[in-house]
Formats: C-alpha cells, sequence, structure tokens
C-alpha cells in the first residue's frame, strides 16, 4: 500500500467529518436497537434486599470486649460471604422456595433439574450478597422477574443462613432484623440506559469501521502523494458539476449503459468547474511551450475515470482562448464524442486513416466555436495498428499544422496500448485519475507501462473534487459519478448554431 499508515488529530476528524451523515444514521440506529430491546423485548426485572449483621462475642464480658466484638466481626464477614453462596445453602433456599410456591409455579421461573428441584448456581445467579464498607453487615439484594419472589429469596436466605453459618464456622452469629420488602417498580431493564449505550455503541461501531476500512483502502486520495512519488505535476483538480450529483452510474457485465452528463458549455457549469479547466488549460500550455507540436493525448489507468469528458471540455476550454483546436476521437473500441457532441459518425478517423474518406467529410466543422472535432468512426478490428501507421503519423502532422493544439481522446492504458503506439507524434500524455476508484496498484502499472514505452507524461488531472466541510486531504473529496463504466461518459449534446455554422462556411 503507499497510503501513509499514520493519521494526525486533525486528519482523524476530518475523516469522521466526511462520513458525518453515515455516523449519524448509524448511532441512531444503534440507540434505536437499545431502546426497542429493552421497552418490548427484555422482561422486566425487580429487585428486593436486606440486610444481615455479623457478630462475634468469645463469652467475655460484653461491655468489656465491645470494641473487640465489632472488628472480630468485620473479620468474620466474608467468610460469612462465602458461607451463604455455598451449594448447601443455596439448596435450602431452593427447597423453601418449592414449597412456598410449589413445583409447577417456580419451575416458570427456574429450570429445575431431573429431581424436580432448582439449581444452586440458578439460585446463586439470583442473589448479590456483598459486604458494607468499614461495617460488619452483609447486603443481599435478590433480581428476578417477579418481585414478591425477589423478596421471598431474600427472607428464605435469611432464614436458613444462621444455622449454615453456625455449622461453617462455630463462632459469633448472623443476625436480621427487618424482613425483605416487595417493591414493584423495576429495577430493568433502564431503558435510557441502555439507550445511551446503545448509542455509544453505534458511534464507535461505525466510527472504527471507518478508521478500518480507510487504513487498508489504497485507492487515490491523496495528490501530492502521486506528484511526490512519481515526480510528475498535478496538471488540475476538476470540481463535480452536472447531473452526476444525482445520477449513479450503471454498469452491466459485458455491456456499457452510458449517461449524458455536463460539457463545459453548459448555462449551469458552476463558475469553479471553469475556473479549474482555465487553470488546467493555463498549466498545460505551460507544459507544451517548448514542444514542437502541441499534440495532447488524453488517457486514463482503467475506464470510467473521466478521461473522455475530460479530454472533450479540455478541447472547449483551448477553442475558448480563440486558439484553432481538433479534437479527436482516437478511442476506435467504445467512442463517445460523437454522442457527445452529437455528430455522425459514418465517417471518422478509422476511414481517414485507411484513406476511405476525406478529411471534409470526416472532420466536423466548428461544432463548438473554434472547435472541430473527428469522430473515430468505423470500429475497425485493428485500432492499434492503425494508430501506429505511418498514414495517422502524417495525418497528425498535417493537424499540427492546421491547428493550433490537437487533443485526442485515448483508451486506457491499463486496458490496451492504444495510447503507446502514438508516443512519437504527440507531444505528450495526460493522465486522468479518479479519486477513491483509481488504486496505487492501478497506477503503478500504468506508469510501468509508460514508462516501457518510454512515453512523455504531462502530469495528471485529478476528477471529480467538491468541496466538503471538515474533509482531510486538501479539503476535498473527489466522487466521479458522471462517467460510466465504459471508457468514459459522454457530456451533454451541443449542437453548433446556424449562425456559428454560416460563420464557419
Amino acid at each position: 500500500m503507499e497510503n501513509e499508515n499514520t493519521y494526525s488529530i486533525r486528519e482523524l476528524l476530518g475523516l469522521l467529518l466526511n462520513h458525518l451523515f453515515l455516523i449519524i444514521f448509524v448511532t441512531l440506529c444503534g440507540g434505536a436497537a437499545a431502546f426497542c430491546i429493552s421497552k418490548f423485548v427484555l422482561p422486566l426485572q425487580y429487585s428486593s434486599h436486606i440486610t444481615m449483621y455479623v457478630q462475634s462475642y468469645t463469652g467475655i464480658s460484653e461491655n468489656a470486649n465491645n470494641v473487640n466484638n465489632i472488628s472480630n466481626s468485620k473479620q468474620l464477614v466474608n467468610t460469612y460471604i462465602e458461607v451463604l453462596k455455598d451449594d448447601a445453602v443455596m439448596n435450602a433456599v431452593g427447597d423453601l422456595l418449592t414449597e412456598q410456591y410449589g413445583s409447577g409455579d417456580i419451575g416458570g421461573y427456574f429450570e429445575l433439574n431431573g429431581e424436580g428441584k432448582i439449581s444452586p448456581a440458578a439460585i446463586r445467579k439470583c442473589f448479590t450478597i456483598s459486604s458494607v464498607t468499614d461495617t460488619s453487615a452483609v447486603k443481599i439484594t435478590a433480581t428476578t422477574e417477579n418481585a414478591q419472589l425477589a423478596a421471598d429469596l431474600c427472607n428464605d436466605l435469611t432464614q436458613v443462613a444462621p444455622a449454615y453459618v453456625q455449622e461453617a464456622v462455630g463462632v459469633g452469629s448472623i443476625n436480621t432484623i427487618d424482613k425483605a420488602k416487595v417493591y414493584t417498580n423495576p429495577v430493568a431493564p433502564n431503558i435510557m440506559k441502555n439507550t445511551a449505550i446503545g448509542l455509544m455503541a453505534g458511534f464507535l461501531l461505525i466510527a472504527l469501521l471507518i478508521f478500518v476500512f480507510d487504513f487498508f483502502d489504497n485507492t487515490i486520495k491523496e495528490p501530492d502523494v502521486v506528484s511526490k512519488k512519481y515526480q510528475k505535476a498535478i496538471i488540475g483538480e476538476i470540481q463535480q458539476f452536472g447531473d452526476g450529483k444525482k445520477k449513479k452510474r450503471k454498469r452491466k457485465k459485458g455491456s456499457q449503459i452510458m449517461e449524458a452528463r455536463g460539457l463545459l458549455t453548459d448555462a449551469d457549469v458552476p463558475f469553479n468547474v471553469v475556473e479549474s479547466y482555465k487553470s488546467i488549460r493555463t498549466n498545460i500550455l505551460f507544459t507544451i511551450a517548448d514542444a514542437e507540436r502541441k499534440v495532447i493525448a488524453v488517457s486514463s489507468p482503467n475506464p470510467g475515470e473521466g478521461k473522455s469528458t475530460s479530454a472533450a471540455n479540455l478541447a472547449i476550454a483551448l477553442a475558448q482562448t480563440d486558439a484553432h483546436v481538433l479534437l479527436i476521437d482516437g478511442d476506435m473500441r467504445k467512442p463517445v464524442q460523437h454522442k457527445t457532441f452529437k455528430i455522425k459518425n459514418a465517417e471518422g478517423l478509422s476511414t481517414l486513416i485507411i484513406r476511405k474518406s476525406t478529411l471534409e467529410k470526416s472532420v466536423k466543422n466548428n461544432v463548438i466555436k473554434n472547435l472541430d472535432v473527428l469522430p473515430s468512426g468505423p470500429l475497425p478490428p485493428n485500432p492499434s495498428e492503425l494508430l501506429a501507421s505511418d498514414s495517422f503519423r502524417k495525418l497528425l502532422d498535417r493537424f499540427s499544422e492546421s491547428y493550433d493544439y490537437v487533443i485526442i481522446d485515448t483508451p486506457p492504458v491499463n486496458v490496451v496500448s492504444d495510447a503507446m503506439v502514438m508516443k512519437d507524434a504527440i507531444s505528450g500524455i495526460l493522465l486522468v485519475l479518479r479519486y477513491a476508484e483509481t488504486t496505487y496498484e492501478d497506477l503503478s502499472l500504468c506508469m510501468k507501462q509508460l514508462e516501457l514505452a518510454q512515453a512523455n507524461l504531462l502530469g495528471f488531472v485529478m476528477n471529480d473534487v467538491h468541496t466538503n466541510r471538515g474533509s482531510s486531504y486538501y479539503n476535498y473529496k473527489y466522487r466521479y459519478k458522471y462517467q460510466d463504466y465504459g471508457y468514459g461518459g459522454y457530456g451533454y449534446r451541443h449542437h453548433a448554431s446556424e449562425k456559428e455554422k454560416a460563420d464557419a462556411d
């Protein structure tokens, strides 16, 4: 794993705040579950108590030895407590209960053994016997599902205890001055206490799961880690926009369902998204300032990471500077740019390379002001060979002379080698990464492919950034939702206006 294994307090708090609604939901669920179990599932428990007093005497004058008797009594308390918990005492209490309630009724509260008797362990479980601090008193508390039974347990124990204590210890005595009373107010379950415990348990559980999943999460979340590791700049970060906030990407094995998503030219594009692409445009211009040709391939490690939409919007951003820009759909396996811009794909790059069409018919002029688009054309059986051909190289040479900038949408690097075979004909490759989906293993494999091909990597673009209160990782969280499972999503279809087409003619 490439992610760091240490956290600062700020990062931990940011991680929790990133999942604030989930934490609140699970915490409330824990409290609600504890409340319902306490209220409707757990049986009511009733308690009664009585105090027994230990006396120690040696036969000497009572007045002269009063202090010594109290001291000796304190020493006998722990011994007496152990005697009271003995199986013989519990059996005696059980016999009295059976005699009082009958074996039928008492069987509703205790499980009887083969002889029809209550086991000593079952009775002992009902008792809490403890010494009173700094006294010679023993407090006996009985808790059962029946208030009268709890009082009877206390009284029966005090009835049989003196004889067993005298027989076992031989000195002193244990006495009571009252009888246990029946208390009809239940002592358990404590609904408020259990609800509070449930809330705390829910919070601790979800917090632990969040920390564990984040600790073992190997997806890319920190741009500076990527930049530092590969010594390449983060060209820009793109905030989430368009319908991607509301729609989920649908995936089907063996097929793809594409959804239209926002382009930079849409009226509802947020200001920060426009500024992000302007920043990327500026950084790209600096990066390729000394390059002989201004041809940029846009790719990604894996499908679905946003390279097609990024390529389209980068081309639009460059066109907005009054530069003449050509966008080429070089993904001749799963092309999307003809759908993005609502143009025909009967003729395009594939037919142009094999000379089955002309530039005039293949290139769609002024789709957006200053932006021409060359769609992929019909899907060929050998895309890699076509992109590696001299014919394609000559086309790029021609385009480099005719256009200020050429942007090529290429397939993912980890899937096919199309982006690498054109390395000598382009200025470099711009790699699009998707937060929380692209893993460090994906990126490492991609970088190895580029290194083996000796391709020029211009830098990285981080996708789907949106501000999030309390977030760590630069106070951003990425969720690139407007791409489909294929090689990329497509944006809203955009028609050049009739006036723009007329101007172009």
